[in-house]
């Protein structure tokens, strides 16, 4: 009993075969030029690299190290893109930043695995890449050159030699083009070739295995430390705007209270002033302590969702504030069972109560900066994303040119972001507009 893999192939399926070759025959053949191209580039890469080793020797060239392998940097970047692009998967490497002094930078250097990478796959890279570049040109024109041999000779009208074959009939003339057949199957394999080069350098110039893994440690423990860092600033500040305003203010309703006590019989009207007073006095510190709680977690974030508590921010602001926080839900029935209590679609468009805190103190953040730096006439909060992301997009019609900087309100929302393990782009060029975007894992 034979299986379908034991049958010899149909035509249908050999013409779907050379179809398939065909097609993919130019690419292939333009990959394989290209890396031609990328060879000889290697190749003066590693000359460069032996000079610098060489100098290096005598302790001339030692500096030079980071500086050289900083410039080959574009050719191995563009290498990898046109082999993720070939094989369909994106070749992501980071690089440990060169900082520091010199000593610093080339324990980095030594030390990254990456740089001995992008050395090897140009070691490995230089020679078969030209001589492919070479075989992927001569193989097609040699395929059409073969079987063209009856014309020539039947023009030229003298004999040719080809493959051991002295054309000097029609029967010789078939018999040296037949010999087109087999060159055309090897020329058929190109499209295999390339992949193989490509995958070549997915091997050397990919991850180290493990690499991906220790720079999402670094970026967690980054994130971890900013985050810390912002929760012990939050806290200094409340204790801060305690100690400084409701606390004296409630420390003055104390004192006046005492004098309008011991004023009470000699000048009652010096004491009802006094308790007057330190009613106004009590009231300015229950509104001070209600911005303090409002600063921590507002009320109405808790009990009204994100939307309600943008749109109370919004009607605070003293520049026009456009709101797109999405489809509004209708509100309950009165009477109806679901009055008074949220509806299931309610709880499900809610956001965990630390994203929502995160996106309104960014926004209120970014309110802030446009008020104070923009001097813009118009604002817009956008608030989308999918179930397992919130993106929030406050937008100025400014003078542009903001700038993060250390301690800076563009910072704080950028170690907010980050401490939720999400994101933040800033565009501002010089006239506006200004866009502040932040992603937010959920």
């Amino acid at each position: 009993m034979t299986t379908a893999s034991d049958r010899p192939a149909t035509g249908s399926s050999v013409a779907g075969w050379l179809g398939v070759r065909l097609r993919a025959l130019p690419g292939a053949v333009g990959y394989l030029l290209v890396g031609g191209l990328t060879a000889v580039a290697s190749l003066f890469a590693v000359f460069a690299l032996l000079v610098v080793a060489a100098a290096s020797l005598v302790g001339v060239g030692i500096p030079a190290i980071p500086e050289v392998l900083r410039l080959i940097r574009p050719l191995v970047e563009f290498e990898r893109r046109r082999a993720g692009k070939r094989l369909g998967a994106p070749i992501e490497v980071t690089y440990q930043p060169l900082r520091g002094g010199l000593g610093e930078k080339l324990a980095t250097v030594f030390r990254d695995p990456a740089n001995w990478r992008d050395i090897a796959w140009m070691v490995v890279h230089f020679l078969p890449g030209i001589v492919l570049a070479v075989l992927a040109v001569t193989f097609p024109v040699g395929v059409g050159a073969q079987a063209a041999i009856p014309v020539y000779w039947q023009l030229l009208s003298s004999p040719m030699e080809t493959f051991g074959i002295t054309v000097t009939s029609w029967p010789l003339a078939v018999a040296a083009a037949l010999t087109s057949i087999p060159l055309a199957w090897v020329a058929l394999q190109i499209p295999v070739v390339a992949r193989g080069q490509a995958l070549l350098a997915q091997a050397l110039l990919g991850p180290v295995p493990g690499a991906n893994l220790e720079i999402r440690v670094a970026e967690l423990t980054a994130t971890r430390a900013a985050a810390l860092d912002a929760h012990g600033a939050e806290l200094r500040r409340i204790e801060r705007d305690l100690h400084d305003g409701a606390q004296a203010r409630i420390a003055a309703v104390i004192m006046q209270l005492g004098l309008a006590d011991q004023l009470r019989q000699r000048d009652p009207a010096a004491a009802d002033d006094l308790v007057r007073k330190a009613q106004d006095t009590a009231e300015a510190a229950l509104s001070e302590l209600r911005d303090v709680v409002r600063s921590v977690y507002p009320p109405v974030l808790a009990d009204r969702g994100l939307a309600s508590a943008i749109s109370a921010l919004a009607a605070r602001s003293p520049i026009p504030v456009e709101l797109a926080l999405g489809p509004a839900e209708p509100p309950p029935v009165p009477g109806s069972a679901a009055a008074g209590a949220e509806s299931a679609a309610s709880r499900a468009v809610r956001r965990p109560a630390a994203v929502e805190a995160a996106a309104y103190f960014v926004i209120t953040e970014a309110l802030t900066n446009a008020t104070k730096h923009s001097g813009a006439q118009h604002l817009r909060v956008e608030l989308g994303g999918e179930a397992d992301t919130l993106t929030v997009a406050i937008r100025d019609d400014g003078r542009g040119g903001a700038q993060e900087v250390d301690g800076g309100g563009l910072a704080g929302i950028r170690r907010r972001a980050e401490a939720l393990d999400g994101r933040m782009v800033l565009s501002s060029p010089a006239g506006g507009p200004t866009e502040v975007r932040v992603e937010l894992p959920c």
